[in-house]
C-alpha cells in the first residue's frame, strides 16, 4: 500500500508550487489588471514588473512564516495536525471547484478579506504613478494581501505545514508557481488574460486541484486508521498481562 500520509508531507512544497501554477486563471482575473498597469507604468518596464512581483511574493512568505507558527504550535501543543490538515483538503478542494465554475463559496471569504483589504489598499498609492523597482516592490508588498480565495487556499495548506520553516517554504512555493501568469500578462497584455481565463483550462487545472485535495483527505484518512491500529495493538499485550 501506498504511505499517502508519507507522500502528501513530501509533497507539500511542490503542491503549492502547482496550485499557484494551476489557479493562473484565478490569478489572471484577480491580479491581471493590475500587473498589466504596471507592466506600462513606465520605461523602466521589467524593473517595475520584477519590484512588484517579488514586492508580492514576500507578502506571501510574511504570510507563511505566520502560518507556519500557528502551526507549528497547533500541531505540536494541541495535536490539531489532523483537523488542520482537513481544513487545507476543504479549502483546496472547494478552490478547485471555483476555478471550474461548479462552487463559488469561497467568494464569500473573500468578502471577509475585503473588510481588511479596504483599510490596507490606499498603503499602495496611485499603480500608475511607480516609476522604479523600489515603489513596484513597496506596490507588490500591499498588493500581495488582495482578497482572493487562491490565496486563503494556500493559507489553510500552510496552516498544515506543521512548522514555521515549512509554512514559509509552501507559501514561497504558491508565489513562485503564480510567476509564470503574472509575468506574461504583464509582458503581453489582455489577449493572455483572456486565454487563461478560457473554459477548458479552467476546467482541467479545476480537475487537478481537486485530485490534490482528495489525496491529502485520504492521506489523513489513513494515517488515522494506522494510528488506531497501533493504539489497538499496543493495548493488547497490557490486557493479556492482567488476566
Amino acid at each position: 500500500m501506498i504511505d499517502l500520509t508519507s507522500l502528501s508531507s513530501a509533497a507539500t512544497v511542490p503542491a503549492m508550487f502547482l496550485v499557484g501554477l494551476l489557479g493562473a486563471s484565478h490569478c489572471a482575473g484577480m491580479c491581471g489588471p493590475i500587473a498589466l498597469v504596471l507592466g506600462g507604468a513606465s520605461e523602466r518596464r521589467s524593473a517595475v514588473i520584477w519590484g512588484y512581483q517579488l514586492g508580492r511574493i514576500s507578502s506571501y512568505l510574511m504570510v507563511g512564516l505566520a502560518a507556519g507558527a500557528i502551526s507549528q504550535f497547533a500541531s505540536q501543543w494541541l495535536a490539531l495536525a489532523p483537523l488542520l490538515r482537513l481544513l487545507a483538503a476543504a479549502l483546496l478542494l472547494a478552490m478547485g471547484l471555483y476555478i471550474m465554475g461548479l462552487w463559488h463559496g469561497l467568494s464569500h471569504i473573500e468578502k471577509l478579506g475585503a473588510r481588511l483589504w479596504r483599510r490596507i489598499q490606499p498603503l499602495a498609492g496611485p499603480l500608475g504613478g511607480v516609476r522604479g523597482a523600489g515603489g513596484a516592490y513597496a506596490v507588490g508588498l500591499v498588493w500581495g494581501w488582495l482578497p482572493c480565495g487562491l490565496i486563503y487556499t494556500a493559507v489553510g495548506m500552510a496552516l498544515a505545514s506543521g512548522s514555521l520553516l515549512d509554512g514559509a517554504l509552501a507559501m514561497a512555493a504558491f508565489g513562485i508557481g503564480t510567476l509564470p501568469a503574472m509575468v506574461a500578462v504583464s509582458w503581453f497584455s489582455g489577449r493572455l488574460t483572456g486565454y487563461l481565463q478560457s473554459p477548458l483550462l479552467r476546467r482541467i487545472s479545476g480537475l487537478m486541484v481537486v485530485a490534490m485535495a482528495l489525496v491529502m483527505a485520504a492521506a489523513v484518512w489513513q494515517h488515522s486508521g494506522h494510528r488506531s491500529a497501533m493504539q489497538s495493538s499496543d493495548g493488547e499485550p497490557q490486557q493479556h498481562h492482567q488476566r
